[in-house]
């Protein structure tokens, strides 16, 4: 009987190898990201980006999964860089498992991060994250993926000590420099001082004015924008002149989304007459979703004492204005008509599964006593610990520089 069973093995044995070759060409002609020797890999030359997604795969549309074997890519205590405002286990939060969570698009993986491959497609480079306290939140993050990986010389220093504007690493041995900059409106405002500035204040935005900023950025190789948070304040002033100016004209008006389009059509003419377009790759972030509320940061607290991520993959974070989302779209809608490439980064579903993410109250609070620390007024649902979500935006980030 043994023989017999051998015999037909044998007998249909280059059909079985055929059928095997066929599912396995199949299984991954379906697979358009993939990684070997820790380097990304696309099949496919072309990225097709405006419905987000890179050679047919949306890194947007996901999951989150939970992995505590691989995950987090990196130790808050081990980042040198780390800033103390989104290092949750040092300001005493016990909980962990927020560091463990895998993001998985449904219909590839994220190209597994590598540090090396990443410096050395910046080498010569100037990096920059333009934008308010969330640009830094990611940049923090971008700066603790790629530390791991530094040559010994730039570990030791290369930092500057201004904790909030021109902010930056120079990997000296790569000659490639990865910053940020404070501009909460993009556009020039009394807020644009990183450390004497006020989220509760009125603001008085000179909305059609770019250029202090814009000298800044204009010798970037790759820019990722951001702006959002601070257009939801209920009222602004519109200055047209100088603020210096004692013959400027003010004008005090409800904040709404007109205000935020003019803004970015500034932003965009800049972009259009100034970058560089064959040099320089722009990113331009979506929102990050945060609940309105009465906390310092303007927040809910709404994410005080939560635990594990929503699972609901239709759960929409309601303090997300889709009506802002949608000027951001049509924006860069109409640069790419005019020529110019702006990559959407569009996380803010994915990041609104996340409200276990949040600092909270575990972050430091200068002149407030431990007992007055209470969620209603300083629990920040604002921005994000690390590691955690901004580590999934720079994955994601990480892939399309890659392709670049």
């Amino acid at each position: 009987m043994g023989a017999v069973r051998w015999k037909s093995v044998v007998k249909y044995f280059p059909l079985t190898v055929v059928l095997m070759l066929a599912l396995y060409l199949i299984d991954n002609s379906t697979s358009n990201v993939v990684t070997q020797e820790n380097l990304v890999i696309f099949k496919e030359n072309k990225i097709v980006t405006n419905n987000n997604t890179i050679s047919g795969c949306d890194l947007f549309s996901g999951k989150w999964v939970y992995d505590d074997v691989s995950y987090p890519l990196y130790k808050e205590g081990e980042c040198t860089m780390m800033e103390d405002s989104f290092a949750c286990e040092k300001s005493g939060r016990k909980n962990l498992k927020y560091q463990n969570w895998r993001w998985q698009p449904h219909q590839c993986d994220l190209p597994r991060f590598n540090g090396t491959a990443l410096l050395e497609k910046l080498r010569n480079k100037k990096l920059i994250f333009v934008g308010d306290s969330l640009g830094r939140n990611q940049w923090r993050s971008f700066i603790c993926l790629i530390e791991p990986y530094l040559p010994p010389l730039s570990r030791r220093g290369g930092v500057s000590h201004n904790l909030f504007d021109v902010f930056g690493k120079h990997v000296k041995e790569y000659n490639a420099t990865i910053r940020t900059y404070w501009s909460p409106y993009l556009v020039e405002s009394n807020c644009d001082d990183p450390i004497r500035h006020s989220a509760d204040s009125k603001p008085t935005i000179r909305f059609q004015s770019i250029e202090k900023h814009g000298r800044n950025w204009i010798n970037a190789d790759v820019l990722i924008f951001d702006t959002f948070a601070w257009w939801t304040v209920p009222d602004i002033t519109l200055l047209w002149g100088s603020l210096e100016n004692s013959n400027a004209i003010y004008k005090q008006v409800k904040m709404s989304v007109r205000e935020y389009e003019v803004a970015l059509n500034t932003w965009s003419e800049w972009v259009e007459f100034q970058v560089d377009r064959n040099r320089t790759k722009i990113f331009f972030m979506s929102a990050s979703p945060f609940r309105l509320g009465k906390t310092h940061w303007g927040t809910s607290p709404s994410c005080y004492n939560i635990t594990k991520p929503i699972f609901d993959e239709t759960y929409w974070a309601n303090g997300v204005d889709r009506n802002l989302m949608e000027i951001v779209e049509s924006t860069l809608k109409k640069l790419e008509e005019r020529g110019i490439k702006v990559e959407y980064m569009n996380a803010t579903q994915l990041s609104g599964y996340r409200e276990d993410a949040r600092p909270s109250i575990y972050r430091p609070f200068l002149k407030v006593a431990l007992k007055d620390i209470t969620p209603n007024k300083y629990a920040d649902c604002l921005h994000w610990c690390l590691p955690g979500v901004p580590d999934v935006w720079n994955q994601i980030l990480y892939a399309y520089i890659m392709k670049s």
